[in-house]
């Protein structure tokens, strides 16, 4: 029950889940006696397309397999998140982009020592990381935390109920995939901290960057993660997304871009908000969504103002929607 009342905070309007929900202890101990059986088998997924900003194909599993899946993801992710590193900040617990970014400006700072000396970046993205995920070895790295058979045998099915090309991928749509993701590069992580003590090393679901003073220090570091990832996770560095360039110039990293002194937000988010706003301000205008709706996408923009120098940006936002809400 305790899954059930994660996974529908602020979905019951969907249809789906409503319907879901109308029958709801039938289908939870239909869930829970299929479980048991182990005759419990994943439902298709549901193909969409989302742009956020760039298109993304989305594999939705049935309302059921969602609430199945956060169920397991309460389970493992108390048994795997103590063991990841600090500096790993997706879909964790009191962590998440403004953290990372707070830190890095941290990192920052030390490494040019407030800006009095230079430094460097190295920036690195994986190759279509979640449809190069494999299965073998991901569910490998599951069992040496996990040694229960009827539990691992549930992980293999969610596991392979999916996959872009053959044993490889995991569904973008799944709550599980985001945990699955940091066990997988939780062994990218250790091998940067613990064999090439980088010290300060940030990461966010495949995006990562390290800072250090010395360039030839960021190319070794390179060289021997690409190394890393080609053989041990069987995973590519993203060739048209690999850089390192110089601390001062400014890091686009996590949706900001961070300066010795101050951040401000990445250019290309500025202008989706106000494009976004435009058309929120049309659409009031028009009686096609309610005010409240309107101030709560509103305070969002505003707040992600907040974590960086934007007194243009709310001075803007402010003046467009004057009058309206």
């Amino acid at each position: 029950m305790s899954a059930w009342k994660e996974f529908c905070r602020g979905k019951r309007s969907d249809e789906k889940v409503a319907e879901f929900e109308l029958k709801l202890e039938e289908n939870l101990f239909d869930l829970h006696n299929r479980l048991e059986k182990e005759i419990w088998k994943p439902d298709i997924y549901k193909v969409f397309f989302s742009y956020d900003p760039k298109l993304r194909e989305i594999h939705e599993a049935s309302v059921r397999d969602r609430v199945f899946y956060q169920a397991v993801y309460r389970i493992l992710y108390h048994i795997f998140d103590p063991g990841f590193i600090f500096h790993s900040y997706s879909s964790r617990k009191e962590k998440g982009t403004h953290l990372g970014v707070r830190n890095f400006s941290k990192f920052l700072r030390k490494v040019t020592k407030n800006g009095k000396v230079g430094g460097y970046v190295l920036k690195c993205d994986i190759r279509k990381f979640f449809d190069s995920i494999n299965h073998k070895l991901l569910l490998n790295l599951i069992k040496e935390k996990i040694a229960d058979e009827k539990l691992l045998r549930l992980l293999e099915k969610i596991i392979f109920s999916f996959e872009k090309t053959p044993g490889k991928g995991l569904p973008l749509g799944n709550v599980t995939s985001q945990l699955f993701a940091n066990i997988y590069l939780d062994e990218l992580d250790q091998f940067i901290k613990k064999e090439l003590k980088a010290k300060y090393y940030e990461r966010y679901c495949d995006d990562f960057v390290i800072l250090d003073s010395s360039i030839s220090q960021l190319n070794n570091y390179l060289e021997s993660i690409a190394i890393f990832c080609r053989e041990k996770l069987l995973l590519d560095l993203h060739p048209r997304k690999v850089e390192i360039r110089k601390l001062h110039l400014g890091t686009d990293f996590l949706g900001y871009v961070s300066l010795s002194n101050h951040t401000v937000l990445r250019t290309r988010t500025k202008k989706r908000m106000l494009k976004r706003l435009a058309v929120l301000k049309r659409e009031l205008e028009s009686a096609k969504i309610e005010k409240d709706k309107a101030k709560q996408i509103l305070n969002s923009y505003l707040g992600v103002l907040k974590h960086c120098r934007g007194n243009k940006s709310r001075e803007i936002i402010k003046k467009m929607l004057a009058g309206i809400i």
